[in-house]
């Protein structure tokens, strides 16, 4: 245990640490949405089927989740600094080589490797998170470096679409494959674990001294690593309740403009004016969701109700995504859409039960597990949605969205019960 000097205040390098992962959630899904971006031109340009563009919408999915385990068994082997620099510039390369490419194979190829590359990412904040800040600052980091995602979503869409009226598609990968390389450079040189970190002062190192501190897992996994992971009630909780968030996130980063257009009749150019508001609901709803349950904590209330409140909360506002089968003004539609999306806003700090509940030495494996369970819906709620929409009613798939984040709040308040740390 460090010696703590009280006189010293703890230093605020961790909130520099803190605006690197935002920077790194942004890139992230920067390289994940660039695609839809690039689509209609990749499509006209290689002559691509209406099935073969699916194919490579959805081909980051099929890896990204199929690699969740590893990248969480990853994440407790390497540190942060060398595995996220190691990814980032992976997958950043990988981006730049689509602005290269010459047929659909290469397309969806270089896609599944992306998936590949990106999945320790979350995983890989996680640590980074439990490692730098006590849990009473937790929540509020968590959803600091969650915003990226949205912030993402609502503003690099006009940016990646003017970068590419420039410089066509292939130039719209290349300059995002080249930002994310610089970036990785950059980080592999700032980073430092707290106990490693030249400006880190005792009373910082301190802040997590009897705070269930990242250990290291043992060389091997067991039988019995496993089973803490996969047979716990308590985490299988979490599992269906991050199923459950991520279903709402992935009908708006899939379905949500077709919706607008194809079923509400929005021309494209009102589209693109309204789709950002939904997503900058969400953005205030996860940083109130992370200050609030951060204030909580510190006003003595007990952690499962100063964590499980807004997730609770906010699965349960998702549900009035249905409300909008039941409105036809276009204010009405975008209202409904927002408050669901505030909400998913609200319940996305979920990371924070990962380093609650995890078992100390497999915090990245459970993050893994946590992270497949929720990546998982990029794959099934696309395809169910387009099943159910199938008809031309789209009516079905709200009812489909809703009842999943109704399921996800059961899961919290019934499977999740009393959150105490599993050590």
């Amino acid at each position: 245990m460090p010696v703590i000097n009280i006189s010293q205040k703890p230093s605020r390098v961790r909130f520099r640490i803190l605006a690197f992962l935002f920077i790194n959630v942004v890139i992230n899904y920067m390289d994940r949405t660039n695609i839809s971006v690039a689509a209609t031109a990749i499509s006209n340009e290689l002559k691509l089927s209406t099935f073969q563009l699916g194919l490579v919408f959805s081909a980051f999915g099929w890896t990204y989740v199929a690699s969740q385990v590893p990248g969480g068994i990853m994440t407790d082997r390497l540190k942060p600094r060398v595995l996220y620099t190691f990814t980032l510039i992976l997958w950043s390369l990988v981006t730049l080589c689509q602005g290269f490419i010459k047929g659909f194979a290469a397309l969806l190829g270089l896609r599944l490797a992306i998936g590949v590359f990106e999945a320790p990412s979350y995983p890989v904040n996680n640590r980074i998170v439990t490692s730098w800040f006590p849990v009473h600052e937790r929540a509020s980091a968590i959803a600091v470096y969650t915003s990226g995602q949205f912030i993402g979503l609502a503003f690099l869409t006009p940016l990646l679409v003017l970068i590419q009226q420039f410089s066509g598609w292939r130039g719209l990968f290349i300059i995002t494959g080249l930002t994310g390389v610089l970036w990785g450079i950059i980080w592999y040189n700032v980073y430092r674990e707290p106990a490693d970190h030249p400006e880190v002062n005792q009373a910082e190192l301190g802040l997590n001294t009897n705070d269930n501190p990242v250990k290291h897992s043992s060389p091997a996994l067991t039988r019995d690593d496993f089973k803490q992971v996969f047979m716990r009630r308590q985490l299988w909780g979490i599992y269906i309740g991050q199923f459950a968030v991520t279903s709402t996130l992935w009908f708006f980063l899939t379905w949500f403009p077709t919706y607008l257009v194809k079923y509400r009749g929005m021309d494209f150019l009102k589209t693109g004016l309204l789709t950002p508001i939904p997503f900058m609901a969400a953005f205030a709803g996860v940083l109130l969701a992370g200050f609030c349950s951060d204030r909580l904590i510190k006003k003595g209330y007990s952690f499962g109700v100063a964590r499980k409140t807004p997730v609770i909360a906010g699965l349960l506002l998702s549900i009035t995504i249905i409300g909008a089968n039941y409105v036809s003004s276009t204010p009405l539609i975008i209202c409904f859409m927002s408050i669901a999306f505030f909400g998913n806003g609200l319940a996305s700090i979920t990371w924070v039960f990962v380093s609650a509940l995890a078992p100390q030495n497999l915090i990245g494996l459970t993050g893994g597990v946590f992270n497949f369970t929720g990546g998982l819906s990029s794959v099934v709620v696309p395809l169910v949605i387009g099943l159910l929409a199938g008809g031309g009613d789209f009516q079905p798939a709200l009812v489909f969205i809703g009842m999943l984040a109704f399921l996800g709040a059961l899961s919290y308040i019934f499977l999740v019960g009393k959150v105490k740390s599993i050590k």
